[in-house]
Protein backbone atom coordinates (compact mmCIF):
# COMPACT_ATOMS: atom_id res chain seq x y z
CA UNK A 1 0.00 0.00 0.00
CA UNK A 2 1.30 3.17 -0.88
CA UNK A 3 1.65 5.78 2.02
CA UNK A 4 -1.05 8.74 1.49
CA UNK A 5 0.56 12.33 0.81
CA UNK A 6 1.46 13.84 3.91
CA UNK A 7 -0.42 17.61 4.32
CA UNK A 8 2.81 18.87 6.04
CA UNK A 9 4.77 18.25 2.38
CA UNK A 10 2.11 20.43 0.12
CA UNK A 11 4.06 23.49 -1.59
CA UNK A 12 3.81 26.10 1.03
CA UNK A 13 2.75 29.40 0.46
CA UNK A 14 2.61 32.71 2.47
CA UNK A 15 -0.05 32.34 5.15
CA UNK A 16 -2.59 35.56 3.53
CA UNK A 17 -2.27 34.73 0.11
CA UNK A 18 -5.93 33.94 -1.23
CA UNK A 19 -7.02 32.99 2.15
CA UNK A 20 -6.91 36.37 4.05
CA UNK A 21 -10.86 35.93 5.21
CA UNK A 22 -9.66 32.33 6.64
CA UNK A 23 -6.78 33.47 9.02
CA UNK A 24 -9.48 35.81 10.29
CA UNK A 25 -11.95 33.55 10.64
CA UNK A 26 -10.32 31.08 12.63
CA UNK A 27 -9.05 33.84 14.82
CA UNK A 28 -12.51 35.53 15.79
CA UNK A 29 -13.68 31.95 15.98
CA UNK A 30 -11.61 30.55 18.55
CA UNK A 31 -11.82 34.07 20.58
CA UNK A 32 -15.29 33.48 20.69
CA UNK A 33 -15.16 30.06 22.00
CA UNK A 34 -12.92 30.63 24.68
CA UNK A 35 -14.34 34.43 25.79
CA UNK A 36 -17.86 32.89 25.83
CA UNK A 37 -16.80 30.28 29.00
CA UNK A 38 -14.72 32.53 31.07
CA UNK A 39 -16.31 35.40 30.92
CA UNK A 40 -19.09 33.78 33.26
CA UNK A 41 -17.68 32.74 36.47
CA UNK A 42 -16.19 36.09 37.74
CA UNK A 43 -19.52 37.62 37.94
CA UNK A 44 -21.15 35.42 39.98
CA UNK A 45 -20.92 37.76 43.16
CA UNK A 46 -22.34 40.46 41.64
CA UNK A 47 -24.82 38.67 39.74
CA UNK A 48 -26.36 37.35 42.85
CA UNK A 49 -26.77 40.47 44.00
CA UNK A 50 -29.68 41.21 41.56
CA UNK A 51 -31.23 37.25 42.07
CA UNK A 52 -30.31 34.39 44.14
CA UNK A 53 -27.92 31.83 42.45
CA UNK A 54 -28.66 28.15 44.35
CA UNK A 55 -25.34 26.03 44.42
CA UNK A 56 -26.92 23.15 42.14
CA UNK A 57 -27.42 25.94 39.49
CA UNK A 58 -23.42 26.99 40.27
CA UNK A 59 -22.77 23.36 40.01
CA UNK A 60 -24.67 22.58 36.80
CA UNK A 61 -22.34 25.72 35.50
CA UNK A 62 -19.30 24.51 35.99
CA UNK A 63 -20.17 20.52 35.08
CA UNK A 64 -22.34 21.84 31.49
CA UNK A 65 -18.96 22.75 29.08
CA UNK A 66 -17.63 19.42 29.44
CA UNK A 67 -21.19 17.77 29.06
CA UNK A 68 -22.31 19.64 26.50
CA UNK A 69 -18.71 19.71 24.43
CA UNK A 70 -19.25 15.45 24.69
CA UNK A 71 -22.88 15.42 23.84
CA UNK A 72 -22.29 17.76 20.52
CA UNK A 73 -18.81 16.22 19.74
CA UNK A 74 -21.10 12.95 18.72
CA UNK A 75 -23.75 15.20 17.08
CA UNK A 76 -20.70 17.68 14.77
CA UNK A 77 -19.96 14.90 11.90
CA UNK A 78 -23.83 14.86 11.56
CA UNK A 79 -24.58 18.29 11.20
CA UNK A 80 -21.35 18.93 9.23
CA UNK A 81 -22.61 16.13 6.91
CA UNK A 82 -26.00 17.65 6.34
CA UNK A 83 -25.28 21.42 6.21
CA UNK A 84 -21.68 21.69 5.59
CA UNK A 85 -18.17 22.66 7.15
CA UNK A 86 -18.98 27.10 6.31
CA UNK A 87 -22.91 27.02 6.64
CA UNK A 88 -22.40 24.80 10.46
CA UNK A 89 -19.78 26.96 11.26
CA UNK A 90 -21.69 30.12 10.59
CA UNK A 91 -24.68 29.19 12.80
CA UNK A 92 -22.30 27.93 15.67
CA UNK A 93 -21.22 31.54 16.33
CA UNK A 94 -24.94 33.01 15.49
CA UNK A 95 -25.86 30.52 18.33
CA UNK A 96 -22.68 31.92 20.54
CA UNK A 97 -23.38 35.43 20.40
CA UNK A 98 -27.83 35.29 20.34
CA UNK A 99 -26.81 33.04 23.96
CA UNK A 100 -24.90 35.53 25.22
CA UNK A 101 -26.95 38.10 24.50
CA UNK A 102 -29.75 36.28 26.04
CA UNK A 103 -27.44 35.32 29.00
CA UNK A 104 -27.05 38.98 29.31
CA UNK A 105 -30.52 39.68 29.96
CA UNK A 106 -30.89 36.32 32.34
CA UNK A 107 -33.67 37.76 34.98
CA UNK A 108 -33.33 34.55 36.95
CA UNK A 109 -30.74 31.68 37.95
CA UNK A 110 -32.82 28.89 35.68
CA UNK A 111 -32.63 31.74 32.55
CA UNK A 112 -28.79 32.05 33.20
CA UNK A 113 -28.30 28.61 32.94
CA UNK A 114 -30.28 28.02 30.04
CA UNK A 115 -28.26 30.94 28.06
CA UNK A 116 -25.35 29.07 29.11
CA UNK A 117 -26.14 25.76 27.78
CA UNK A 118 -26.87 27.45 24.50
CA UNK A 119 -23.41 28.96 24.38
CA UNK A 120 -21.74 25.58 25.67
CA UNK A 121 -23.53 23.57 23.23
CA UNK A 122 -22.47 25.60 20.38
CA UNK A 123 -19.17 26.05 21.72
CA UNK A 124 -18.95 22.05 21.69
CA UNK A 125 -19.55 22.17 17.92
CA UNK A 126 -17.18 25.02 17.45
CA UNK A 127 -14.62 23.11 19.15
CA UNK A 128 -15.32 19.97 16.77
CA UNK A 129 -14.61 22.37 13.99
CA UNK A 130 -12.01 24.04 14.15
CA UNK A 131 -9.16 21.04 13.16
CA UNK A 132 -10.83 20.19 10.37
CA UNK A 133 -11.07 23.97 9.11
CA UNK A 134 -7.71 24.45 9.65
CA UNK A 135 -6.73 21.34 7.46
CA UNK A 136 -9.12 22.59 4.86
CA UNK A 137 -7.83 25.96 3.90
CA UNK A 138 -4.25 25.46 5.41
CA UNK A 139 -2.67 22.00 4.80
CA UNK A 140 0.48 23.74 4.21
CA UNK A 141 0.61 25.38 7.67
CA UNK A 142 -1.44 23.33 9.83
CA UNK A 143 1.36 23.42 12.64
CA UNK A 144 1.13 27.47 12.28
CA UNK A 145 -2.15 27.78 12.31
CA UNK A 146 -3.01 25.82 14.96
CA UNK A 147 0.02 27.96 17.16
CA UNK A 148 -2.58 30.80 16.52
CA UNK A 149 -5.72 29.23 17.14
CA UNK A 150 -4.45 27.84 20.58
CA UNK A 151 -2.56 30.85 21.45
CA UNK A 152 -5.49 32.84 20.81
CA UNK A 153 -7.93 30.25 22.84
CA UNK A 154 -5.48 30.75 25.59
CA UNK A 155 -5.34 34.74 25.69
CA UNK A 156 -9.21 34.33 25.34
CA UNK A 157 -9.52 31.91 28.72
CA UNK A 158 -7.62 34.75 31.14
CA UNK A 159 -8.45 38.04 29.16
CA UNK A 160 -12.12 37.98 30.42
CA UNK A 161 -11.81 37.26 33.87
CA UNK A 162 -9.44 40.27 34.14
CA UNK A 163 -11.82 42.80 32.97
CA UNK A 164 -15.36 41.32 33.62
CA UNK A 165 -15.24 42.58 37.08
CA UNK A 166 -13.82 46.12 36.56
CA UNK A 167 -16.14 46.26 34.01
CA UNK A 168 -19.01 45.45 35.69
CA UNK A 169 -18.26 47.94 38.46
CA UNK A 170 -18.18 50.79 35.84
CA UNK A 171 -21.08 49.78 34.34
CA UNK A 172 -23.11 46.47 35.26
CA UNK A 173 -22.65 42.90 35.10
CA UNK A 174 -25.10 42.45 32.40
CA UNK A 175 -22.84 44.66 29.73
CA UNK A 176 -19.97 42.52 31.05
CA UNK A 177 -21.66 39.24 30.02
CA UNK A 178 -23.00 41.02 26.84
CA UNK A 179 -20.18 42.86 25.61
CA UNK A 180 -18.15 39.73 24.43
CA UNK A 181 -21.77 39.16 22.15
CA UNK A 182 -19.70 41.76 19.76
CA UNK A 183 -16.57 39.92 19.30
CA UNK A 184 -18.88 36.44 18.56
CA UNK A 185 -21.08 39.25 16.09
CA UNK A 186 -17.50 40.71 14.19
CA UNK A 187 -16.53 36.90 13.86
CA UNK A 188 -19.80 36.06 11.63
CA UNK A 189 -18.24 38.48 8.86
CA UNK A 190 -15.65 36.65 7.20
CA UNK A 191 -17.70 33.13 7.66
CA UNK A 192 -20.52 34.40 6.13
CA UNK A 193 -18.32 35.59 3.33
CA UNK A 194 -16.47 32.30 3.33
CA UNK A 195 -19.60 30.67 2.77
CA UNK A 196 -20.27 32.51 0.18
CA UNK A 197 -17.68 32.25 -1.99
CA UNK A 198 -17.75 28.61 -0.76
CA UNK A 199 -21.40 27.70 -2.05
CA UNK A 200 -19.69 30.13 -5.69
CA UNK A 201 -17.50 27.94 -6.16
CA UNK A 202 -19.24 24.72 -5.82
CA UNK A 203 -22.66 25.46 -7.51
CA UNK A 204 -21.61 23.82 -10.94
CA UNK A 205 -19.65 21.06 -9.28
CA UNK A 206 -20.86 17.77 -8.60
CA UNK A 207 -20.11 17.04 -4.96
CA UNK A 208 -19.74 12.89 -3.98
CA UNK A 209 -21.79 12.95 -0.54
CA UNK A 210 -19.81 12.54 2.51
CA UNK A 211 -19.67 9.34 4.43
CA UNK A 212 -22.13 8.49 6.85
CA UNK A 213 -19.92 5.79 8.12
CA UNK A 214 -16.88 7.64 8.59
CA UNK A 215 -18.02 8.34 12.44
CA UNK A 216 -18.65 4.59 13.14
CA UNK A 217 -15.31 3.72 11.91
CA UNK A 218 -13.71 5.58 14.72
CA UNK A 219 -14.76 2.70 17.08
CA UNK A 220 -12.54 0.33 15.27
CA UNK A 221 -9.47 2.47 14.80
CA UNK A 222 -6.71 2.14 17.96
CA UNK A 223 -4.95 5.84 16.78
CA UNK A 224 -8.51 7.62 17.16
CA UNK A 225 -8.18 5.81 20.85
CA UNK A 226 -4.75 7.03 21.54
CA UNK A 227 -5.43 10.23 20.48
CA UNK A 228 -8.59 10.60 22.66
CA UNK A 229 -6.48 9.11 25.50
CA UNK A 230 -4.24 12.07 24.98
CA UNK A 231 -6.95 14.55 24.99
CA UNK A 232 -8.78 12.95 28.08
CA UNK A 233 -5.55 12.90 30.03
CA UNK A 234 -4.90 16.98 29.43
CA UNK A 235 -8.96 18.01 29.92
CA UNK A 236 -8.51 15.83 33.32
CA UNK A 237 -5.63 17.35 35.05
CA UNK A 238 -7.07 20.83 33.52
CA UNK A 239 -10.65 20.51 34.43
CA UNK A 240 -9.66 18.76 38.03
CA UNK A 241 -7.05 21.42 38.49
CA UNK A 242 -9.50 24.46 38.56
CA UNK A 243 -12.12 22.67 40.49
CA UNK A 244 -10.00 21.73 43.32
CA UNK A 245 -6.40 22.54 43.23
CA UNK A 246 -6.80 25.43 45.71
CA UNK A 247 -8.07 23.74 48.23
CA UNK A 248 -5.55 20.58 47.48
CA UNK A 249 -2.86 23.34 48.09
CA UNK A 250 -3.87 24.16 51.59
CA UNK A 251 -4.74 21.91 53.09
CA UNK A 252 -1.71 19.34 52.24
CA UNK A 253 1.08 22.37 51.44
CA UNK A 254 -0.02 24.82 54.13
CA UNK A 255 -0.70 27.83 51.73
CA UNK A 256 -2.85 30.55 52.24
CA UNK A 257 -6.30 30.64 50.24
CA UNK A 258 -4.44 33.95 48.50
CA UNK A 259 -0.96 32.25 47.82
CA UNK A 260 -3.74 29.24 46.70
CA UNK A 261 -5.01 31.48 43.57
CA UNK A 262 -2.25 32.72 42.55
CA UNK A 263 -0.59 29.20 42.34
CA UNK A 264 -3.55 28.31 40.27
CA UNK A 265 -3.18 31.39 38.12
CA UNK A 266 0.48 29.90 37.98
CA UNK A 267 -1.17 26.83 36.54
CA UNK A 268 -3.37 28.59 34.19
CA UNK A 269 -0.29 30.50 32.64
CA UNK A 270 2.08 27.36 31.54
CA UNK A 271 -0.76 26.77 29.03
CA UNK A 272 0.38 30.06 27.39
CA UNK A 273 4.06 29.51 26.18
CA UNK A 274 3.06 25.48 25.20
CA UNK A 275 0.81 26.83 23.32
CA UNK A 276 3.16 28.72 21.19
CA UNK A 277 5.50 26.12 20.52
CA UNK A 278 4.32 22.32 20.80
CA UNK A 279 2.22 22.85 17.18
CA UNK A 280 5.24 23.98 15.46
CA UNK A 281 7.30 21.42 17.25
CA UNK A 282 5.39 18.55 15.81
CA UNK A 283 5.10 19.78 12.66
CA UNK A 284 8.67 20.89 12.26
CA UNK A 285 10.78 18.43 13.91
CA UNK A 286 7.85 15.58 14.60
CA UNK A 287 8.40 15.84 18.25
CA UNK A 288 5.13 14.05 19.16
CA UNK A 289 7.25 11.36 21.12
CA UNK A 290 9.63 13.54 22.96
CA UNK A 291 6.23 15.69 24.05
CA UNK A 292 4.29 13.09 25.40
CA UNK A 293 7.66 12.14 26.89
CA UNK A 294 7.87 15.48 28.94
CA UNK A 295 4.45 15.93 29.43
CA UNK A 296 3.98 12.46 31.29
CA UNK A 297 7.56 13.39 33.21
CA UNK A 298 6.26 16.67 34.51
CA UNK A 299 3.24 15.55 35.59
CA UNK A 300 4.02 12.65 37.35
CA UNK A 301 6.94 14.79 39.11
CA UNK A 302 4.31 17.43 39.80
CA UNK A 303 1.86 14.95 41.50
CA UNK A 304 4.68 13.10 43.09
CA UNK A 305 6.12 16.37 44.47
CA UNK A 306 2.48 17.18 45.92
CA UNK A 307 2.27 13.15 47.42
CA UNK A 308 5.34 13.41 49.20
CA UNK A 309 6.96 16.88 49.89
CA UNK A 310 3.87 19.57 49.27
CA UNK A 311 5.69 22.13 51.93
CA UNK A 312 8.66 21.93 49.89
CA UNK A 313 7.98 23.99 46.64
CA UNK A 314 4.88 24.01 46.18
CA UNK A 315 5.12 26.73 42.96
CA UNK A 316 7.54 23.87 41.23
CA UNK A 317 5.06 21.15 41.66
CA UNK A 318 2.13 23.25 40.40
CA UNK A 319 4.23 24.77 37.22
CA UNK A 320 4.80 20.80 36.62
CA UNK A 321 1.87 19.65 36.59
CA UNK A 322 0.91 22.68 34.52
CA UNK A 323 2.89 21.65 31.76
CA UNK A 324 0.99 18.16 31.37
CA UNK A 325 -1.88 19.50 29.60
CA UNK A 326 0.55 20.56 26.68
CA UNK A 327 -1.16 17.18 25.15
CA UNK A 328 -3.71 19.30 24.33
CA UNK A 329 -2.43 21.78 21.54
CA UNK A 330 -0.68 18.43 20.66
CA UNK A 331 -3.83 16.38 20.25
CA UNK A 332 -5.37 19.25 18.56
CA UNK A 333 -2.55 19.26 15.86
CA UNK A 334 -2.47 15.97 15.66
CA UNK A 335 -6.46 15.49 14.50
CA UNK A 336 -5.16 17.35 10.93
CA UNK A 337 -1.69 15.52 10.66
CA UNK A 338 -3.63 12.15 11.70
CA UNK A 339 -6.30 12.32 8.78
CA UNK A 340 -5.67 13.18 4.95
CA UNK A 341 -9.72 13.58 3.64
CA UNK A 342 -12.43 16.24 5.07
CA UNK A 343 -14.53 13.76 6.67
CA UNK A 344 -11.90 11.84 8.50
CA UNK A 345 -10.96 15.04 10.00
CA UNK A 346 -14.43 15.94 11.30
CA UNK A 347 -15.32 12.85 12.49
CA UNK A 348 -12.01 12.01 14.05
CA UNK A 349 -12.19 15.74 15.90
CA UNK A 350 -15.90 14.79 16.98
CA UNK A 351 -14.66 10.98 17.99
CA UNK A 352 -11.43 12.30 20.15
CA UNK A 353 -13.40 15.38 21.69
CA UNK A 354 -16.48 13.63 22.67
CA UNK A 355 -14.70 10.75 23.95
CA UNK A 356 -12.11 13.06 26.09
CA UNK A 357 -14.91 15.66 27.51
CA UNK A 358 -17.22 12.48 28.37
CA UNK A 359 -15.02 10.96 30.76
CA UNK A 360 -13.15 14.52 31.64
CA UNK A 361 -16.70 15.68 32.81
CA UNK A 362 -16.32 12.36 35.31
CA UNK A 363 -13.27 13.41 37.32
CA UNK A 364 -14.16 16.70 38.68
CA UNK A 365 -16.97 15.46 40.72
CA UNK A 366 -15.35 12.06 41.27
CA UNK A 367 -12.28 13.34 43.07
CA UNK A 368 -14.09 15.72 45.19
CA UNK A 369 -16.54 12.11 46.20
CA UNK A 370 -12.73 10.40 46.73
CA UNK A 371 -11.68 12.86 48.97
CA UNK A 372 -15.21 13.39 51.01
CA UNK A 373 -15.26 9.76 51.59
CA UNK A 374 -11.14 9.08 52.42
CA UNK A 375 -10.50 12.40 54.26
CA UNK A 376 -7.63 13.09 52.57
CA UNK A 377 -5.91 13.79 49.43
CA UNK A 378 -3.58 10.30 48.39
CA UNK A 379 -6.51 8.95 46.98
CA UNK A 380 -7.27 11.93 44.61
CA UNK A 381 -3.20 12.25 43.54
CA UNK A 382 -2.86 8.88 43.24
CA UNK A 383 -5.91 8.52 40.78
CA UNK A 384 -5.05 11.83 38.86
CA UNK A 385 -1.04 10.06 38.52
CA UNK A 386 -2.80 7.53 36.78
CA UNK A 387 -4.87 9.42 34.34
CA UNK A 388 -1.16 10.73 33.41
CA UNK A 389 0.50 8.00 33.21
CA UNK A 390 -2.41 6.58 30.64
CA UNK A 391 -0.71 8.66 28.12
CA UNK A 392 2.34 6.61 28.02
CA UNK A 393 0.90 4.15 25.69
CA UNK A 394 -1.42 6.44 23.49
CA UNK A 395 2.13 8.61 22.99
CA UNK A 396 3.21 5.62 21.65
CA UNK A 397 0.75 5.10 19.36
CA UNK A 398 0.28 8.25 18.21
CA UNK A 399 4.05 9.09 17.41
CA UNK A 400 3.64 6.47 14.26
CA UNK A 401 3.45 9.10 11.04
CA UNK A 402 0.21 7.34 10.01
CA UNK A 403 -3.56 8.65 9.29
CA UNK A 404 -6.82 7.17 10.68
CA UNK A 405 -7.22 6.08 6.55
CA UNK A 406 -4.17 4.11 6.59
CA UNK A 407 -4.95 2.26 9.44
CA UNK A 408 -8.28 1.81 8.76
CA UNK A 409 -7.33 0.37 5.09
CA UNK A 410 -4.02 -2.00 6.56
CA UNK A 411 -6.90 -3.49 9.19
CA UNK A 412 -9.98 -3.21 6.99
CA UNK A 413 -9.70 -2.46 3.17
CA UNK A 414 -10.62 0.45 1.25
CA UNK A 415 -11.58 3.78 3.03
Amino acid sequence: MTPAPDPRLAAARPLWQGRSLAVIGIILFAFSLRSAVASLSPLIDHITEDFAMPPAIIGLIGTAPPVCYAVFGILTPIFERRLGLERLTVISIAVVTVGMVLRGFATDSVALLLGTSLIFAAVGVGNILLPPLVRKYFPDRIGLMTTIYTTTMAVASFLPPLVAVPVADASSWRFSLGLWAVFAGIALIPWIGMLVRERARTADEEIEPPNPQVFGRMWRIPLAWALAVGFLAAGTIAYTSFAWLPQLLVDTAGVTPAAAGALLSLFAAMGLPVSLVVPLLVTRYHATRVLFGVAVTCGLTGFAGLLFAPQAAPWLWVALIGLEPLLFPLTLVLLGLRTRTHEGSVALSGFVQSIGYGIVALFPVGIGLLHAATGSWTGPILVLAAVVASAIPAGVAVARRVTIEDEWERRHGAW
